[in-house]
């Protein structure tokens, strides 16, 4: 009942927030709230919040989604013991997003973006186990590489008299590329751009709720939509055409590394890095718009494509091997749909949600003057998408080889209300989106073979699916290299725990057991501090 009653709450918010958004945008309004929460003396604390259209369309995405996923939880998180923590710890991460949200203070920012870290955390190792424990330790350690970056930032425009990002955003100044510069790293963490993209594809151990809105439209798109806010800025870096090479190599990595994977929920991981690749790559071009059109877009198809696949997990006796699967549609003909309606959306396919973002991406990509060859590699990356996605339909719905006597066939009427409404959204919500928001609308004029470039593309996509399906590929090496992320998982894991392990190992035997004994127990002056394993005994001579 309790998660019902969220879910209402939060829908209904969602529902204002969206209203306000359309209001704000066609009477070109913005509000800027300046409280201050207690003045003691001289020193006053506040705290600054900007509402406009954009930050309001993206908090209702996030609280729609919300809503969807807690009432999905409430069937999915059934038979768990610990559900009211659960749904605690959902609510703590929806308000650390809403503070990022709605904050103009750099300060505030880095709470609402530390927050979103801890409690990921606190998400991901929800099932206490070995597993979880590694996957949510990489993935809060890389999160504070980008708190770091943010604290630098802070500490570094502390010296230009305010702490409000908007103040800096008309200003030219040499400092502001520094600022920029990390930012743009700080970004990178969350949104796990290369080379810190190993901590997505671990964080899956977490619960598919958890997977449904943390990784795919929250966690993961709040770098996006920091450096969205900080556009005017982003420029006054020189190494924008660097990033925007990082983030295409970020969706080559993440779309050949699905199609090695077999793994249900790591190849929706690693399908939604590379989308966050193709959101960062838009936005260092040069089109915020796009980028943040497509955000919200994916979301919601992204959304749905975890929560399908937690109900294929749950009705395959909780395994996640796609081998094992196959002719779910015939057990679960509604699930499948959704699931396939997702997928497709994800690919781009014609009038459904991510068509209206991504075709308008391509034809702003042909559009700008890039080399033949960063042309062709951009649209294999999206071909890639479709490759991988029609693999993960024969394996599961259509082909396949069915290893299960027995496998549940009902879902549950929460899990059917959310799935519908997401349903909805990933169909209709590109074109609704689209014609409400652009005031002006976005043409192209291109020959016809140009305009079915996409088209073809996809095709291509198949045909690879094709060849993917039948390779045989007997160089282990060369598998192991693809299906681990070009071996950043294990240099993001075994291979910097080994020797920060050798290298604090020998720090405590040359330092701590030799020199550090010689020179703070042997001295014959001062104070002696003697620390045992045990206990700790404090010696004060005189």
């Amino acid at each position: 009942m309790v998660y019902k009653f969220m879910s209402l709450f939060l829908f209904f918010i969602s529902v204002i927030s969206f209203s306000a958004g359309f209001l704000f945008l066609n009477n070109y309004f913005s509000l800027m709230i300046d409280w201050e929460v207690f003045s003691l003396a001289s020193t006053s604390l506040t705290l600054t919040f900007y509402i406009d259209w954009m930050s309001l369309f993206f908090s209702g995405t996030v609280l729609l989604i919300s809503s969807m996923v807690i009432f999905y939880s409430d069937d999915y998180m059934y038979n768990d013991v610990y559900s009211f923590r659960f749904l605690i710890l959902v609510f703590l991460f929806i308000l650390s997003m809403m503070l990022m949200i709605y904050s103009l203070n750099m300060v505030s920012i880095l709470l609402g973006w530390d927050g979103l870290g801890l409690v990921s955390y606190c998400l991901v190792i929800y099932y206490q186990n070995p597993s979880s424990y590694s996957s949510g330790m990489l993935t809060v350690l890389t999160n504070r590489v980008g708190d770091v970056f943010i604290l630098i930032g802070i500490g570094w425009i502390f010296n230009f008299g305010s702490f409000n990002f908007i103040y800096y955003l008309d200003m030219n100044y040499s400092w502001t590329s520094l600022f920029i510069f990390l930012l743009i790293l700080a970004s990178f963490t969350k949104s796990a751009q290369l080379p810190f993209s190993s901590w997505l594809p671990a964080a899956m151990a977490a619960p598919t709720p958890v997977s449904s809105l943390v990784h795919s439209s929250t966690l993961v798109t709040a770098g996006v939509y920091l450096l969205i806010r900080f556009g005017n800025l982003l420029f006054m870096s020189s190494m924008v055409s660097l990033f925007f090479y990082v983030s295409l190599l970020t969706m080559l990595m993440s779309g050949i590394g699905a199609n090695f994977e077999y793994d249900l929920k790591k190849i929706v991981a690693f399908s939604t890095l590379s989308q966050l690749g193709l959101m960062m790559s838009v936005l260092f071009s040069g089109n915020f718009d796009l980028s943040y059109f497509h955000l919200l877009s994916h979301a919601f198809f992204k959304s749905l494509l975890f929560m399908c696949s937690g109900l294929i997990i749950h009705s395959m006796c909780d395994s996640q091997d796609i081998r094992y699967m196959g002719y779910i549609l015939n057990d679960k003909p509604y699930m499948g749909t959704c699931f396939m309606v997702s997928n497709l959306s994800l690919c781009g396919l014609f009038f459904t949600s991510g068509f209206y973002s991504k075709d308008v991406i391509v034809e702003f990509y042909l559009f700008s003057n890039f080399n033949f060859f960063m042309g062709f590699l951009y649209l294999f990356c999206i071909s890639l998408t479709v490759c991988y996605t029609i693999r993960l339909l024969f394996y599961t719905l259509f082909f396949g080889v069915v290893t299960f006597s027995f496998r549940s066939v009902s879902e549950g009427q929460s899990s059917f209300f959310s799935l519908i409404i997401l349903l909805f959204f990933s169909l209709f919500f590109g074109s609704m989106f689209m014609w409400l928001t652009f005031l002006t609308p976005i043409l192209f004029f291109f020959p016809f073979y140009i305009k079915m470039l996409t088209f073809f593309f996809m095709l291509f996509g198949l045909f690879m699916c094709m060849l993917f399906y039948n390779l045989n590929i007997k160089i282990i090496s060369l598998f192991n290299f693809f299906g681990s992320m070009w071996y950043i998982m294990f240099l993001g894991n075994s291979y910097l725990n080994f020797n920060y392990f050798f290298l604090s190992s020998s720090y405590k035997s040359l330092i701590d057991d030799s020199w550090g004994d010689f020179m703070f127990l042997l001295s014959e002056e001062g104070y002696f501090l003697i620390l045992e394993w045990k206990w700790i005994t404090l010696f004060l001579m005189i």
